[in-house]
């Protein structure tokens, strides 16, 4: 793919100038001691239990994320843009999200199609009239960034999806970050970089400040699927760096409209559950009856405002591919602003003249599920097999409502450790951004990085590294 961005060399081969330190470094480290750093890194993941469980594999394995020691760094001024713009998306998903579980505004005055939103599967109508605390309905997000190549030789941030209903992912971006520290301590001396050890504070603090009202100290607590689910590791990592529970569903049960937690020293009441599970398995008597995950009738006690989910029931219908185009409409329509971060194109393969492009260009797209997650379900054009894209144009066919295509951009890349050595991998960007009294955000976010040469599937499901993401303070 040409014209492709790389984060830190210029065309013609020179180091860009928040590079050149790193750069530097890199020359004067003898190669034996990156190779033993690196192995270093490797085996204390291991050692941690830093590993990430991909469905599909044989049963019981766990393989670790592979971590590359070039950190993607990014200037103050550019994270300045890119927080304003994360703000200011998360701040109109959430005013969305309260106006389709309320009067419906953006419905009635036709901006999104009714049957895009209370026919998507994701729609919960459980939530129509539920008085979510502050009206915050996604309480973390996770945005992916990409940056993508202009004919000018300059690059652009776009967004490429929004998670909003259990994202993962910040776990790593924490210990990538500790790794570098513990590894290369010598680098930190020559950068002023952002610090981001206080997450799991700000998390905290986020969860506390939108307990029930009335509620001064409240309990929170971190409910997992169990040790089985693919981010057990981070579910557990962050509970213990928070100060709070660990809980399951068979720890959890309800009493008089209250939700209680099981304790050695008898019933504790809870107040906010951060939790990991799907609407679906969240209660049984609501949602899928054969669900052994869930807490049956905490639906009721939500309902009562005695208990906050983070993140609420029903947020799924905003980061559902179908919806995100109309995402820039959304920050028109709540907050009478221009949208800082731009959409990338997309072609809604329901509309009949869209569906025809697609089609005929399928090679040259990237087409999504619009439900698809983890880089499942989705085909990138240029990349595919004659094969494979007939056998998906079939699919699309059968179903278009259920797709979504884009162009192919040229994502940009990063120098990254390979077996040949260094070479440009391409890359992404996670923010996580909490939404209590106010929107706040750790500095960067997770870096995730195709391994593959020319792979622009950056998924640690898909086989995707990270590395570390330095925003620079000045």
């Amino acid at each position: 793919m040409k014209n492709i961005f790389d984060e830190m060399n210029a065309p013609g081969g020179a180091v860009r100038p928040h590079y050149s330190r790193f750069q530097e470094w890199l020359a004067q480290t003898p190669p034996a001691h990156i190779a033993a750093k690196r192995a270093e890194a490797d085996s204390a993941f291991h050692r941690y239990g830093i590993t990430f469980a991909v469905y599909g594999e044989d049963a019981g394995r766990e393989r670790l994320i592979p971590f590359d020691i070039v950190p993607r760094i990014i200037p103050a001024d550019e994270w300045k843009k890119l927080e304003a713009g994360l703000a200011q998306r998360v701040n109109a998903l959430n005013a969305f999200l309260h106006d389709i579980y309320s009067s419906q505004r953006i419905v009635k005055d036709g901006l999104i199609p009714a049957e895009q939103v209370f026919c998507n599967a994701q729609y919960r109508p459980e939530m129509q009239g539920i008085d979510v605390r502050n009206s915050i309905y996604a309480h973390i997000a996770g945005v992916d960034i990409v940056r993508a190549a202009l004919p000018d030789g300059q690059a652009e941030y776009y967004v490429l999806e929004d998670n909003l209903r259990v994202p993962s992912g910040v776990s790593y971006m924490l210990e990538d970050r500790r790794m570098m520290m513990r590894l290369f301590p010598e680098l930190f001396s020559r950068y002023s970089v952002a610090p981001v050890e206080h997450y799991p504070d700000l998390l905290l603090d986020t969860l506390r400040q939108v307990a029930p009202a009335g509620v001064d100290d409240p309990a929170v607590v971190v409910l997992t699927p169990g040790a089985y689910n693919s981010a057990y590791f981070e579910h557990a990592f962050l509970a213990q760096q928070m100060g709070v529970e660990l809980v399951e569903g068979k720890d959890l049960f309800v009493h008089d409209e209250t939700l209680f937690m099981r304790t050695t020293q008898g019933p504790r009441r809870v107040d906010v559950i951060y939790r990991r599970i799907d609407d679906d398995f969240l209660d049984p008597l609501t949602f899928r009856r054969d669900s052994a995950l869930g807490v049956a009738g905490l639906m009721s006690v939500y309902r009562s405002g005695r208990v906050t989910l983070a993140n609420a029931i029903g947020t799924g219908v905003a980061d559902d591919k179908s919806i995100y185009p109309y995402v820039p409409d959304m920050i028109r329509f709540y907050l009478s602003e221009e949208p800082l971060l731009l959409n990338v194109p997309t072609y809604q393969c329901r509309k009949k003249d869209e569906l025809s492009y697609v089609l005929a260009n399928m090679e040259k797209l990237v087409v999504k599920e619009t439900h698809g997650a983890g880089g499942y379900g989705m085909l990138v054009g240029p990349a595919s097999t004659q094969k494979e894209v007939d056998d998906f144009r079939v699919r699309v066919k059968a179903a278009p409502d259920k797709y979504i295509a884009q162009p192919t951009l040229a994502l940009s890349a990063c120098p990254t450790f390979v077996e040949a050595g260094i070479a440009p991998r391409h890359i992404d960007l996670r923010p996580f951004v909490l939404s209590g009294k106010e929107v706040r955000m750790a500095p960067g976010g997770l870096t995730r990085v195709a391994l593959k040469e020319g792979s622009l599937v950056v998924n640690s499901s898909q086989g995707g590294g990270t590395k570390d993401t330095w925003v620079l303070e000045k």
